[in-house]
């Protein structure tokens, strides 16, 4: 394990990116970590070692985020390891959710980690290494989670563009890998980490009914232990080949494994009509 390594997490002040951060703290990384409110962050890690700079940075504000990028170089002198972390759930169906409640959900789960992408890639390039961690979620996979449409959405886009991110910088020795986490016993599920609709509709019968069972079932049932989670990225990160795409949890594992068997059906069963639309011979 090379205890040198520099990480940048976003989002830690709560879930995965917290317990991430102790995990690599503990380790002996040097580790600058991002959240609304730097005080906080620094009460919640409960570690004051020269290793672990906490910064408030507004993500979606590329100017903060390159501000912060600097101090992150400047004062531990690179980066090797990012992982874009920051996000929330957002509720609602895609009726029920306005323009202006699509649009921040994007703004924070999407844009904000191109920005953080955009300003460390001259430091990737010029040093021709480095790894992007980009935290999707199942549901960036698999989508049929009613009510869950716009977050889902949000989370496809960060699938999609850590995929070509990964070809884009594949000769300069950069990695990206997409992290699809399952359901884990964090406060994401909670108010704070996931926001409902501000106008529901009562006709939405199947997400209601799945609200109500993240609320009396899931929610303190959650498989996935978030200790392991951080030792999971801290053992992919020190692997000689990092991975494209990482499922962490079993259900995740599972829900993944289900949906590439679903569409591995539907193109037995329609293939003569795929391919009717070829130009004939």
């Amino acid at each position: 394990m090379d205890s040198k390594k520099v990480w940048l997490v976003t989002g830690s002040s709560k879930g995965l990116g917290l317990a991430l951060v102790k995990k690599l703290l503990q380790n002996g990384y040097s580790v600058a970590a991002t959240s609304r409110n730097a005080d906080a962050l620094k009460k919640e890690v409960g570690y004051n070692g020269s290793e672990f700079l906490p910064l408030e940075m507004e993500l979606t504000n590329n100017a903060d985020v390159a501000k912060g990028v600097a101090t992150i170089i400047s004062t531990f002198g690179g980066i090797d390891v990012v992982v874009n972390n920051a996000g929330y759930g957002q509720l609602g169906t895609l009726e029920e959710l306005t323009d202006a409640e699509a649009r921040e959900n994007f703004d924070v789960n999407v844009f904000g980690s191109l920005n953080v992408i955009r300003n460390v890639m001259p430091h990737y390039r010029r040093k021709k290494a480095g790894a992007f961690f980009n935290v999707s979620s199942i549901a960036g996979f698999l989508g049929t989670f009613p009510g869950w449409g716009i977050y889902n959405a949000t989370k496809f886009a960060v699938a999609g563009f850590t995929e070509a991110l990964s070809a884009e910088v594949k000769s300069m020795g950069i990695t990206a890998t997409i992290v699809y986490p399952g359901y884990f016993k964090t406060n994401f599920l909670l108010q704070g980490s996931l926001r409902g609709a501000a106008n529901p509709i009562a006709d939405y019968t199947e997400a209601r009914e799945l609200e109500v069972i993240h609320e009396q079932q899931i929610i303190g049932n959650q498989p996935g232990d978030p200790d392991k989670a951080a030792e999971a990225f801290i053992k992919a990160a020190e692997g000689e080949s990092l991975p494209l795409h990482l499922f962490l949890g079993s259900d995740s594992f599972n829900m993944a494994n289900a949906k590439i068997q679903a569409v591995q059906a539907y193109l037995a069963q329609y293939e003569t009509l795929s391919k009717s639309t070829d130009y004939s011979s």
